[in-house]
């Protein structure tokens, strides 16, 4: 059955006759007289008597009435709802992202967009960058904001701002005194993050061009967080690359050391990931939010 069909029906119903009903809709009454034919012949039933000037719903046609109001009247709730959401942000909006973003950046950004968009509820989501990029691309994060790219994803990346990475070493260490080459790091103790994070990536392409062979460095451990591996640097265990954000702390307190040394500060850009199907509009609003703050 046709909406338009049902909703001449009832609109015949209201004005009494064809010729009102036409006036009402803005058409012609044979286009009213052959919708309301062509809704007749798909029910198989005749709709209305007509008798002496008089037009009467039959038996069927008083059937199928209060089911054509129920309807319209559904429809134009629907087109109400999808008016107001169209105006109105609210939701849940699932992010992911990987440490130095999620833990640094989001947070400090949140109270502005919360306060602009105070119907929808956030969740951030902690994990490293390949575990963001697959909770985007399954549909489980609306969206994410990790430090790297990983290939062969089914997403979109979409710049958003920068961060710095950069070499530490606890307090006390030589590499702490002054510049020194960047092959120096192959022969020290190393601190890494786990593989799949962003940060390793990111340290490990800069090492290749540099023309190190990441297989060869004295990794002494790998930790999940970056703010483990900064206790670690702490207590002496050697030396790591992490995001400024994340050392900066650390640094003010002087618990650990800056490395002077080539190709660091290395700035790598964030990125925004998202899915490549059609986006919630509290993802949209948190996308431009991050956009105008990042700008």
């Amino acid at each position: 059955m046709n909406i338009s069909h049902m909703r001449t029906l009832v609109t015949v119903v209201e004005q009494g006759s064809f010729s009102a009903a036409a006036k009402v809709m803005g058409v012609s009454q044979p286009a009213v007289t052959m919708q309301v034919q062509t809704l007749e012949a798909d029910l198989g039933v005749t709709l209305f008597d007509r008798k002496y000037r008089k037009l009467e719903l039959t038996e069927a046609g008083e059937a199928l009435l209060p089911f054509a109001r129920s309807v319209l009247a559904e429809v134009d709730n629907a087109r109400s709802e999808i008016e107001r959401l169209s105006k109105t942000v609210t939701g849940r909006l699932i992010v992911a992202a990987s440490t130095a973003p999620g833990q640094y950046m989001l947070p400090k950004i949140l109270g502005g967009f919360l306060r602009e968009y105070p119907q929808v509820g956030v969740v951030i989501q902690i994990a490293d960058t390949t575990q963001v990029v697959e909770a985007v691309a399954s549909g489980q994060a609306h969206l994410g904001i990790t430090g790297a790219k990983v290939a062969g994803t089914k997403v979109v990346y979409e710049r958003m701002g920068s961060d710095d990475l950069i070499v530490i070493c606890p307090k006390d260490d030589a590499l702490a005194t002054g510049p020194v080459e960047l092959s120096a790091l192959a022969e020290a103790p190393f601190i890494m993050r786990e593989s799949g994070s962003g940060t390793r990536l990111a340290t490990e392409k800069i090492l290749r061009e540099a023309s190190i062979d990441t297989a060869e460095l004295h990794v002494v451990t790998e930790l999940g967080t970056s703010e483990a591996i900064v206790s670690a640097v702490e207590g002496g265990l050697g030396v790591a690359v992490v995001s400024r954000l994340v050392a900066e702390k650390a640094l003010a307190l002087g618990t650990i050391a800056e490395v002077s040394t080539s190709g660091f500060p290395a700035t790598r850009p964030l990125f925004a990931v998202l899915p490549r199907g059609t986006r919630t509009r509290a993802a949209e609003a948190f996308l431009g939010h991050l956009q105008s703050t990042q700008a």
